[in-house]
């Protein structure tokens, strides 16, 4: 029995010996450092290319194309430098990208989102629905394009917020470009009085308008009825913007334009009333039929 537990120990003892950990440890750390080494190589390359390419491509192309370029020489270069990596300090790539492709299936049921949102991408850049610095409208989420990537589209609203919208919700959502045509409609409503001269404040309106540089004279700016109610006139004042880019600015401008000047001329803008009549009356009326 202590002929066997002695050489149990001994065994013990020679595997786990200085030498074999010494050793171990040296060629682990050998390793770690051409894997180091190798991918700063790759990045240090990607970052020269990067450099020296990429304002060739952003001259020639517009923004939305040269993002996706970056991001697809970023993950190449990425993805390669972590092979040869790999490769350099004596791991088996062929025999891992093997294991990866039996494993392809529940990957890709795991990152079925993730596929998506890259599939997606792409499709945004084929499709074309917006580019970099257009304002959209997205599920009822406004702002400026900042960036595409391949997973998300970056938007930055007008309090000054980023949002990460990803691309499947954004082809799987309307999209509302206001800026992917040269020039855009403002409507801006506002009521009057029932008894207003509609002539009267058709001049009005056009007046404040007709002489401002930022907005067009064709197509022409008009005043339309949009609806007549009880206690007032529902208008619409439609002018198309030389810079749509403005259109917030604009209309809350107009707006407060509009204000001031129906105070100045006298046009009445109604409030809204309401007649509110007790059950007593009511039953007094009744009695009284």
């Amino acid at each position: 029995m202590d002929y066997v537990l002695d050489g149990f120990v001994a065994q013990i003892r020679d595997y786990f010996s200085a030498a074999r950990i010494g050793g171990f440890l040296a060629n682990s750390l050998i390793n770690v450092l051409l894997i180091i080494i190798v991918f700063v190589l790759f990045y240090v390359l990607w970052r020269l290319l990067q450099n020296l390419l990429m304002p060739k491509f952003r001259a020639k192309v517009d923004k939305t194309s040269a993002a996706l370029l970056d991001a697809i020489f970023r993950s190449f270069f990425i993805g390669a430098g972590i092979l040869v990596a790999l490769s350099v300090a004596g791991v088996q790539t062929t025999t891992m990208l093997a294991s990866l492709g039996v494993l392809s299936l529940t990957i890709g049921f795991a990152l079925r989102d993730t596929l998506s949102n890259i599939i997606s991408g792409f499709l945004i850049f084929l499709d074309r629905p917006f580019t970099i610095d257009d304002l959209v409208e997205i599920d009822g989420k406004y702002g400026r394009v900042d960036r595409i990537t391949l997973r998300t589209t970056r938007i930055v609203t007008i309090d000054g917020r980023m949002l990460a919208v990803p691309n499947a919700e954004v082809m799987n959502k309307t999209v509302a470009s206001y800026t992917n045509f040269p020039h855009l409609r403002l409507d801006v409503a506002v009521t009057i009085d029932v008894n207003e001269n509609l002539d009267r404040v058709r001049a009005v309106l056009l007046q404040l308008v007709n002489h401002d540089t930022d907005y067009m004279t064709e197509p022409k700016p008009r005043m339309v009825v949009t609806q007549l109610n009880d206690y007032n006139v529902a208008l619409e004042l439609q002018v198309w913007l030389e810079n749509e880019r403005q259109h917030i600015h604009k209309r809350y401008e107009l707006r407060e334009k509009i204000f001031k000047t129906f105070m100045q001329e006298g046009i009445n803008m109604p409030f809204e009333t309401i007649e509110l009549v007790s059950p007593s009356i009511v039953n007094i009326l009744n009695k009284s039929k």
